[in-house]
């Protein structure tokens, strides 16, 4: 007589930087997994803890009350070891040394750069778009973009208050790596007087000339919003301010806004679009698809081979940028 055949075991990953929402996705494809009766193991710490065999069980009880918590229970870390093709053999090995038949990816492009060399190795891997950069190819806005925008909205909020009390500029450094999405986007909503985005050539000189515009117009305060990613960052428009003081009205302060926009519990939006996207990720396991990149385009869940994503750029909406200019004069 034939042994029965055990249940699917999937494992759940989250290499890279955290977002708000992974915690929600990491709800879903568990108790998705549960109800077709799978086994679900998570990797502490990333790929390094694949390598290592950190494996721990979770089960629908292991995910209750997590929906709301910002980051991921699992842990994650950065690796540049794993781009090694000797690295992801033993992390292949890792899998199947614990009997496991699929994972999940949940993380942005270094983390589906990973997910795709699992993948040439024959290991059924699926992808779950989640970066607060906003700058992964396959899906229109990934998990953790929407709480960050905000996070960075509401400090704009704040700081205007503070600005106007004082008649002062502000340059706001906000996350973004070499996207801009948050900035553009917070920039947008947050009223900017101008914004600093990657890829362009930005002339402090123009810069300086919109912030004694708004002066001479009796504005209280400016706002100049600055990706991180970009060719003139803070640090440097700082310098060349220092320099030319007299060309801006105000008196200049800067503020970074850094890594709390990752943190806090994730909105609305991020614990719905992280929940389909791991409910998604289940879906596409379950059809005997693997490779791909579960995201949302056009309000639908969607998948794309991960061949397609990885080194793919998204780039900016240039009819964005261009509203961005108008809306601040």
């Amino acid at each position: 007589m034939s042994e029965p055949r055990r249940a699917k075991r999937i494992a759940i990953v989250t290499p890279g930087g955290d977002a708000p929402g992974q915690n929600a996705a990491i709800r879903a494809v568990v108790r998705m997994a549960a109800d077709r009766g799978w086994e679900s193991l998570g990797v502490r710490y990333g790929y390094a803890g694949l390598v290592a065999g950190d494996f721990v069980q979770l089960g629908i009880r292991d995910v209750g009350g997590i929906i709301q918590r910002g980051g991921t229970i699992l842990g994650s870390r950065r690796w540049t070891e794993f781009s090694s093709p000797a690295t992801q053999l033993m992390a292949a090995n890792r899998l199947v040394e614990r009997g496991v038949d699929a994972l999940v990816v949940i993380g942005g492009n270094g983390s589906q750069a990973g997910a795709r060399a699992l993948s040439q190795l024959d290991v059924a891997v699926v992808g779950v778009a989640s970066t607060i950069d906003n700058d992964l190819a396959g899906s229109d806005i990934t998990i953790g973009v929407d709480t960050a925008l905000n996070v960075a909205l509401e400090a704009i909020d704040r700081i205007k208050v503070t600005a106007s009390s004082h008649q002062r500029a502000f340059l706001v450094e906000v996350m973004g790596r070499s996207c801009g999405y948050l900035a553009l986007m917070a920039g947008i909503a947050g009223g900017a007087e101008w914004i600093v985005l990657p890829g362009e050539r930005t002339d402090p000189e123009l810069v300086a000339r919109e912030l004694l515009s708004a002066y001479e117009r009796g504005k209280a305060h400016a706002i100049v919003v600055v990706a991180e990613g970009a060719d003139y960052n803070t640090d440097t428009l700082k310098q060349y301010f220092a320099k030319h003081r007299e060309r801006l009205g105000f008196e200049l302060r800067d503020i970074r806004l850094g890594h709390v926009q990752r943190g806090g519990s994730p909105g609305a939006f991020d614990r719905l679009l992280a929940t389909r996207l791991g409910a998604g990720a289940v879906d596409q396991l379950a059809h005997g698809n693997s490779g791909v990149l579960v995201g949302m385009r056009g309000g639908v869940i969607t998948a794309t081979p991960l061949s397609a994503i990885v080194g793919s750029e998204k780039p900016l909406d240039p009819g964005l940028t261009a509203l961005a200019r108008i809306l601040a004069k």
